[in-house]
């Protein structure tokens, strides 16, 4: 699939604040070379613009939807109810409950609208489940999601030699 064919991926954030974290799942999609949009939308603040994106988020060319957000964290889930698209939520970290209630609130989905949730400011890890989900109908896609892989496991493998070897010097 060529890039200009590629499916895009949104992020969307109930805040300009979360772009800290959120910024990091851009750059991961980013080097996958997957097109990628970012908006600022609130589930409570623009309910309506919210339902509109996700409405029409299929037809406007995307294929996962990830979506962070703090405390309520209703955003991932107002979201899927919107859309069959894969929605992945990013609970993120606020100061009252370091969030936990965040995770709580978007890991909590009632039955039939599903969200896929990672860590607690995992955005990360939310864009390298994007990646391998638009993978599965692109094999370049695919391609780079396994070079990935490998270079985390070479990657671990030197560090466990550099163990061996302080290991060694005790």
């Amino acid at each position: 699939m060529e890039e200009d064919k590629m499916k895009k991926v949104a992020i969307l954030m109930g805040s300009d604040s979360d772009f800290g974290v959120m910024s990091k799942a851009v750059s991961v999609l980013k080097e996958f070379g997957i097109p990628v949009e970012v908006h600022v939308y609130s589930a409570h603040r623009t309910p309506e613009k919210v339902a509109e994106f996700a409405t029409n988020a299929k037809d406007n060319g995307f294929g996962v939807i990830i979506a962070g957000a703090g405390m309520a964290a209703a955003l991932a889930g107002v979201v899927a109810g919107h859309t069959t698209l894969p929605v992945i939520g990013v609970p993120l970290k606020s100061n009252a409950l370091e969030g936990v209630d965040a995770l709580l609130s978007t890991v909590m989905m009632p039955s039939g609208i599903p969200v896929a949730t990672v860590a607690i400011d995992g955005s990360k890890n939310a864009a390298y489940l994007a990646a391998q989900i638009l993978a599965i109908s692109d094999e370049k896609l695919a391609k780079k999601v396994l070079e990935n892989r490998q270079k985390q496991s070479a990657a671990v493998l030197v560090k466990d030699q550099d163990i061996q070897e302080k290991v060694q010097a005790l």
